[in-house]
């Protein structure tokens, strides 16, 4: 099994941190990100990983090199235009192995890869998605209302569960046959796979798991690293 990263977004949702310092570098403590990322695949048995990188690409490549010292063989994918969050892969495709994990490269999560690599692997699943439970405030009152307009329901601030992606997935070769050139994004990815019949399955994680995209999750992460 090896790991393909998504390293090459800009992180404007992050900005103005990320302008001059690419997101995957972004402190959680005393190491970046992408390291924790690296060393959570390593730690599972994933010593092959290539990373797509775009925005800053230089900055990455320069501090995680050839992954010895992380005790991983990388190799780096450059996008010299974007391609979204799933033609990137286009570019690799042809050096991919049978299956192989696909993560967003700011992810902080204490997810079990070999749970979800076996998970995948006895299903027979061509995509599996790794999902987390969101709890969502809503800090008003949220009413229903029937198709006279006249109000049916009305809830004082509920809180709302979703389950939403992990930016994790574990995929087998034959998935990429379902990629467009050019530009395009996972979710379209996935869905040409479901509108084709093809298996795509779900693994829901309990654990931790924070978007550092995110400023707030950011924050919370340094929180939570210092608290720890």
């Amino acid at each position: 099994m090896e790991a393909v990263i998504l390293a090459g977004g800009k992180g404007t949702r992050l900005k103005p941190y990320t302008t001059s310092f690419p997101k995957p570098l972004m402190p959680i403590g005393d190491k970046p990100i992408l390291e924790k990322v690296i060393n959570n695949l390593s730690e599972s048995g994933i010593n092959k990983i290539t990373i797509t990188v775009g925005h800053l690409a230089e900055l990455i490549m320069a501090y995680f090199g050839d992954g010895k010292k992380f005790n991983v063989k990388i190799e780096y994918s450059k996008e010299d235009s974007p391609l979204g969050t799933a033609g990137p892969i286009n570019l690799i495709k042809h050096s991919i192995g049978d299956s192989f994990i696909l993560m967003n490269g700011d992810v902080l999560t204490d997810i079990n890869l070999s749970d979800l690599i076996n998970f995948h692997q006895t299903n027979n699943n061509l995509a599996t998605i790794a999902l987390s439970k969101r709890d969502v405030f809503i800090d008003f009152g949220v009413v229903e209302i029937d198709k006279q307009g006249f109000l049916s329901k009305w809830i004082e601030k509920p809180t709302i569960d979703y389950l939403v992606s992990t930016g994790i997935y574990v995929l087998n070769k034959k998935a990429l046959d379902y990629l467009p050139e050019g530009f395009s994004n996972l979710p379209d990815l996935i869905v040409s796979m479901i509108n084709n019949n093809e298996k795509v399955s779900t693994f829901v994680h309990e654990g931790e798991w924070l978007d550092i995209g995110r400023e707030e999750d950011y924050i919370a992460a340094c929180n939570k690293f210092v608290s720890d």
